[in-house]
């Protein structure tokens, strides 16, 4: 669903089929007004095409299911119901023709890094100018991946295969053992993810067997550290890596 990106190439080609520039349609999730709105009205300039809005996470999801001719999503990182990466990699599980685009004042590497391998087109600083955004909106709708200039040897160099390794056995995951993964890592029980997601317990149970199957460990408890550990995007050093993968 959302194979890593190559980062050994400056610019990468997308599988995904190249789309219009002018009449791409594009949702910026992002928890500050001023910004949605600033990237909105260049957008829209830029894209001549509809450019909607989200303020949190679930929001985004609502207009996702509600707009199924997307093609792009500007995300935050750092937004209401968006836990590092994890907003990331549920949008290319469950909408894997939709391009993302990270926007983040988060510009260490390691975060870059895992942003791209786990699916990203695009990783924006907010720092970057008007024109460096549009080059990026140009570049991955025309089938490439982007990072701006002063960051692309330095991530190549920061390139982890355990975290591609991770990103392909999450792709393997299907989005209802995706959600199952999540609420596991929150750390909640089969009984209580049922409830969650209104169905049998029985069926959590089988999907996290088939979890633990594909993600390659033993137990839940390994599985929900794992995804923690990959999908975490905060201000912290890497966490050294785990073992079991």
């Amino acid at each position: 669903m959302f194979p890593p990106s190559d980062l050994s190439a400056t610019m990468t080609k997308s599988s995904t089929p190249a789309v219009s520039v002018s009449l791409a349609k594009v949702i910026i999730a992002d928890d500050h007004p001023l910004f949605r709105s600033a990237l909105g009205h260049a957008l829209a300039a830029t894209l001549k095409g509809e450019v909607l809005e989200a303020e949190s996470f679930d929001a985004l999801l609502a207009l996702l299911l509600q707009h199924p001719q997307i093609e792009l999503v500007f995300l935050d990182l750092n937004m209401p119901g968006n836990q590092g990466l994890t907003g990331l990699t549920a949008i290319r599980n469950q909408f894997p023709d939709i391009l993302v685009v990270i926007v983040s004042a988060n510009e260490q590497l390691h975060v870059v890094e895992r942003a791209m391998s786990f699916g990203a087109s695009a990783y924006v600083p907010k720092s970057a100018p008007m024109p460096d955004i549009i080059s990026a909106v140009e570049t991955v709708l025309g089938g490439d991946n982007w990072l701006p200039a002063h960051l692309q040897s330095a991530v190549s160099a920061q390139k982890n295969s355990l975290h591609q390794d991770f990103a392909h056995k999450l792709s393997q995951l299907t989005p209802q053992q995706f959600k199952v993964l999540r609420c596991i890592a929150d750390g909640l029980l089969n009984k209580q993810i049922a409830f969650e997601l209104d169905v049998q317990e029985t069926t959590i149970k089988q999907h996290v067997s088939a979890i633990l199957r594909k993600l390659g460990v033993i137990n839940r408890t390994q599985a929900g550290v794992l995804f923690h550990d990959m999908l975490r995007a905060d201000d912290e050093e890497n966490l050294s890596e785990p073992n079991a993968l």
